[in-house]
């Protein structure tokens, strides 16, 4: 995997959904809300992924205003476009209509060039148990890498 600079994760996306496919989208954004990101100033924590307009949308993340830039700053939770190739992007608003599955930002981050991109995820959500049950897999890892330790 090419280096990056992760600005902002989704840790509670794996605990609430099956993530089944990533994706690699561009975001258009303003200048400040580069220079927000950055000095790591952003959260996804609550954000997802809509249509609207045939377009795919960021909706609810927050991403910081940016001090220095006061005339010119922007509004911290403002919907940011995602850029896709179209064909790609027509297979995911078919799969999120049609099959019921949630469109979960996983992480901003800037790769190799410098340019700001959103790991999207295409998740189904999970349910009480199905959480319990990722849980003692986690757990049960965790103990057989420790028992594993101590063997050997």
């Amino acid at each position: 995997m090419p280096p990056r600079k992760t600005v902002a994760q989704n840790r509670k996306a794996t605990h609430d959904y099956f993530i089944e496919e990533h994706v690699e989208a561009g975001l258009m954004l303003m200048g400040s809300e580069v220079k927000s990101l950055r000095s790591g100033k952003a959260s996804i924590n609550e954000a997802y992924a809509g249509a609207s307009g045939g377009e795919l949308w960021l909706i609810n993340a927050h991403i910081t205003e940016y001090a220095p830039a006061n005339r010119f700053g922007h509004d911290p939770k403002r919907a940011r476009k995602l850029l896709l190739h179209k064909r790609e992007r027509n297979r995911l608003l078919g799969q999120v209509k049609r099959e019921g599955y949630t469109l979960i930002p996983l992480s901003i981050y800037f790769n190799e060039r410098g340019i700001a991109k959103l790991d999207l995820g295409l998740a189904k959500g999970k349910q009480k148990a199905d959480k319990r049950e990722s849980a003692k897999q986690r757990d049960w890892q965790r103990q057989k890498a420790r028992l594993m330790r101590e063997k050997g």
